[in-house]
């Protein structure tokens, strides 16, 4: 958020995961990356990706030519934010975090 690490948020075989930051949770000026994921230390979970994220995904013509390029399962919502919302319009990017930490 703003450049800033707000949460992290996963996937596994239970469904979606979104945990804020315990630094940014305690930050000043701290606010939630939206209105539907307020600030809370507690994760909170989700079947499906949560709407927020998914409505960060391109759609249509974009979305299209993001899959063809990079060979997108477009049943995969986690892979296409990853790979598509690195630089979005508003305060929020995804970024990935390797196993290395990077």
């Amino acid at each position: 958020m703003y450049g800033n690490l707000a949460g992290i948020l996963t996937e596994d075989s239970e469904g979606y995961h979104f945990k804020y930051n315990t630094d940014y949770l305690i930050s000043k000026g701290a606010e939630p990356i939206s209105l539907t994921l307020p600030l809370i230390e507690e994760r909170y979970n989700e079947k499906i990706l949560f709407p927020f994220f998914d409505g960060l995904i391109p759609e249509g013509w974009l979305l299209e030519i993001a899959q063809k390029n990079w060979k997108l399962n477009p049943r995969d919502r986690m892979e296409i934010l990853l790979k598509t919302c690195h630089d979005c319009i508003g305060a929020v990017s995804i970024e990935e975090i390797t196993e290395d930490g990077k």
